[in-house]
């Protein structure tokens, strides 16, 4: 009887293996979000506290801030590509497969659309709705994601969209509920999954 559970088991395993990206890494995640505080502090700090005190018209701040964002993006997406490549490493699999890019692709569409979005309120000047637009789509693209990696970026996307909604309602405590969103959140949501999966595997 164990004999057989220990099949079931281990045939259960090699189907999820085989139709999830499984190689996420919590640390990933954890540094994900002290990338996106940095970013958010720097611009508070050095433009929204308090604006007067700067030289710079409303163009450049705009680009400084979309700058901040593209640099916090870059991070973030380096930074889950290496630690990714290790676990699958580790584990004796390839990062490049079929599931690994249905997650990619399903991730990226609402990303890409929602980006663009959100670069268009960014440039007419409505940072707020931009702010809590990045928080809905990054929300809506996780769930998208999720039916091909672990059910916790379901639930990650979830919170994510309510508080881009709260952001959007509380414009002025946006970046807050931003820095919440990608902070905060992705840093809790890496020691979930660091402590729950990579952990485990050692």
């Amino acid at each position: 009887m164990n004999k057989q559970l220990e099949d079931i088991k281990a045939i259960r395993e090699m189907m999820e293996k085989s139709s999830k990206f499984l190689s996420l890494s919590g640390l990933s995640g954890i540094l994900a979000g002290v990338t996106a505080i940095a970013g958010a502090a720097f611009a508070y700090f050095y433009l929204l506290r308090d604006p007067s005190l700067t030289d710079y018209n409303q163009t450049q701040e705009l680009l400084i801030l979309l700058a901040d964002a593209l640099i916090v993006l870059f991070l973030s997406v380096s930074f889950a590509i290496y630690f990714s490549w290790r676990k699958a490493k580790k584990n004796n699999q390839s990062l490049l497969n079929k599931v690994a890019m249905r997650t990619v692709y399903n991730l990226a569409l609402p990303l890409v659309g929602g980006g663009l979005f959100c670069l268009l309120l960014l440039l007419q000047g409505d940072m707020y709705m931009a702010i809590a637009g990045t928080l809905v789509f990054y929300g809506i693209a996780l769930i998208n994601a999720s039916k091909y990696t672990f059910e916790e970026v379901h639930y990650l996307g979830i919170i994510e969209i309510v508080l881009g909604v709260i952001a959007a309602v509380f414009q002025q405590y946006g970046l807050l509920f931003w820095t919440l969103g990608f902070g905060v959140c992705h840093i809790l949501y890496g020691f979930i999954m660091y402590k729950k999966y990579d952990l485990k595997k050692r």
